[in-house]
């Protein structure tokens, strides 16, 4: 056992996350190719789920020029190009075109928000349950495209749970999203489908607890 894993009380180190390398030209065939890649395992995932039209549409805004030449510019292969034009700019308009057309992005959803006392606040609205599905798809899938053989079973959900605590998105949300995970860490990728299809009929009434 390494000294983090013994401070840890023994849990198991988390492999970090690739370093953000600077522009060094345009990688647009390789950009494509990823991105197209990404498409194709979310729209086998959302088939899976009985989700044609979203499967056919997931992302399609990655190909504009706003998203596309900047992701072609930002390549890293091992993980999202936003991170990387951040570094260099400040700010990702390649991220902040996508978020705002794609609803399976928890930060679609982020507006004001009037709290019981009548206080005005930003934060997460609750997402209709056929976008979190979407977005347990992106995200598996994601997992897959930029981990390669490094990819687990419990790779999203260790992904989620790292930036659960500080993103903007409605417990509601969170929580379904976190058993869909849940379910594909413990019990594989089959039974986690069968949960999602299950959670997708009972549309968007509350959960049943286990």
């Amino acid at each position: 056992m390494s000294p983090a894993q013994a401070a840890a009380g023994g849990a198991e180190e988390k492999p970090a996350a690739p370093e953000i390398r600077p522009s060094d030209g345009l990688h647009p065939l390789a950009h494509f190719r990823t991105i197209t890649r990404h498409r194709a395992l979310v729209r086998a995932y959302c088939f899976r789920l009985g989700l044609y039209v979203q499967g056919l549409t997931h992302d399609l805004s990655k190909y504009a020029p706003v998203e596309f030449w900047r992701g072609a510019k930002y390549y890293q292969g091992s993980r999202s190009p936003n991170d990387a034009e951040r570094r260099e700019t400040g700010l990702s308009l390649a991220w902040l075109h996508h978020k705002g057309r794609n609803r399976h992005h928890f930060e679609y959803w982020i507006d004001y928000n009037i709290g019981p006392d009548g206080k005005v606040f930003i934060g997460g609205c609750k997402m209709p349950i056929k976008y979190v599905a979407e977005m347990f798809c992106d995200r598996v899938a994601a997992c897959r495209v930029y981990l390669g053989d490094k990819y687990t079973d419990a790779s999203a959900y260790d992904y989620f749970m790292r930036s659960r605590s500080h993103i903007m998105i409605h417990p509601e949300t969170a929580a379904e999203l976190e058993k869909m995970l849940l379910v594909l860490r413990d019990r594989g990728e089959e039974a986690a489908f069968r949960y999602v299809r299950a959670r997708l009929r009972r549309g968007d009434a509350q959960p049943k607890a286990d």
